[in-house]
């Protein structure tokens, strides 16, 4: 089932999606009219003036704070979202449900190719924090990637918290690559041409990833870090400065925080936070962005240039405009859309 399909959806998410899709469909001169006092950040970037009405609505919404909630119905508030803000594509050639086998058993994962052809593979990590999120929370942003760089996609369901706290995730994500070197030539793809990506909580899992498999015969073609979590150990000064209203918040990555790690020391082990990694030398290539308006925005920012001093080829994309998980709302934002775009140039230019 395509991401943009209202089956499914509760009724306070269907009222949400009529105001998200009625903003969206307003031409750009109106919005930016009604938009003309967005937020600008200390960096002096303006806040996308769509987003900026969309947020105005939506911090309205009386019961929208998935915290607030037990963890299973807080994962059935972020599908909703996700479906509210999802684009539409048409049929897939290749959707094809696996399980990857791991020590701690099957791993549920899906096979997206958009078309017939395809130049490498990029196996996905979704956000929600280690805690929610799923192959339906990122349908969306999965296919747009595998259309936009023509690329297969591996999105992977990898075991969440607090069920199965740290390291649980990180050990699926290694057992993910493994299963997708391995299958890549059965797929007509070159081992050697595989990305490894993620956003936020799967952004962190692409990082951590990524130091682990350094040294081995095959390594990821590039890193793709969405607006990634890169340091539990302690809040960047971008927390304070976006901790509330720009969708993600300092509360909501408290929550994650508390269920991810059962012990708060873990949090100083670079397997949690890869910003501690004393070393980074020898890692891939890496495509690093980060929103404008992000309480992650500056843990990233950190990420990326200790991956130079490193010496790592890497390319860091600021997105000013925009706020945390903006590849998922490419649906209903021309900037989102457009910073995606860059990103699957990315991808697809790393496997060419």
């Amino acid at each position: 089932m395509s991401a943009g399909t209202s089956a499914g959806l509760s009724a306070a998410a269907m009222a949400e999606r009529a105001v998200v899709r009625g903003f969206a469909r307003l031409p750009e001169s109106v919005v930016a009219r009604l938009g003309r006092h967005a937020p600008v950040n200390r960096d002096g970037e303006q806040l996308s003036p769509e987003i900026a009405v969309a947020l105005r609505v939506l911090n309205r919404i009386p019961g929208g704070d998935f915290t607030e909630y037990p963890v299973e119905q807080a994962r059935r508030m972020l599908t909703d979202e996700a479906l509210v803000f999802a684009d539409v594509f048409p049929e897939f050639a290749v959707e094809e449900d696996l399980l990857i086998p791991s020590a701690a058993g099957p791993i549920p994962a899906t096979r997206y190719r958009a078309t017939t052809e395809s130049k490498g593979l990029v196996v996905y990590f979704h956000g929600g924090g280690w805690v929610l999120g799923s192959r339906v929370s990122t349908d969306s942003a999965v296919r747009f990637l595998a259309t936009e760089a023509g690329v297969d996609v591996l999105s992977v369901d990898y075991r969440l918290a607090p069920e199965h706290p740290f390291p649980a995730a990180v050990e699926d994500a290694e057992a993910a690559w493994d299963f997708a070197v391995e299958h890549a030539p059965g797929w007509g793809l070159d081992p050697h041409r595989i990305v490894v990506a993620g956003d936020s909580a799967g952004g962190n899992l692409s990082a951590v990833l990524s130091n682990r498999l350094r040294g081995r015969e095959v390594v990821p073609a590039l890193q793709v870090l969405l607006f990634p979590v890169t340091d539990l150990s302690t809040k960047h000064p971008s927390y304070q400065e976006f901790s509330d209203g720009f969708f993600l918040t300092e509360k909501h990555m408290d929550w994650y925080r508390e269920r991810y790690l059962a012990d708060p020391a873990e949090a100083l082990d670079p397997q949690a936070s890869p910003l501690l990694e004393p070393d980074l030398s020898g890692a891939p290539p890496a495509y690093v962005a980060v929103a404008g308006f992000d309480p992650l925005r500056d843990e990233g920012i950190a990420y990326a240039e200790r991956l130079e001093q490193a010496g790592v080829p890497t390319t860091l994309a600021r997105e000013g405009s925009l706020i945390h998980a903006f590849v998922n709302i490419t649906g209903v934002s021309r900037p989102a859309r457009e910073a995606t775009t860059r990103i699957a140039r990315a991808i697809a230019a790393a496997v060419a």
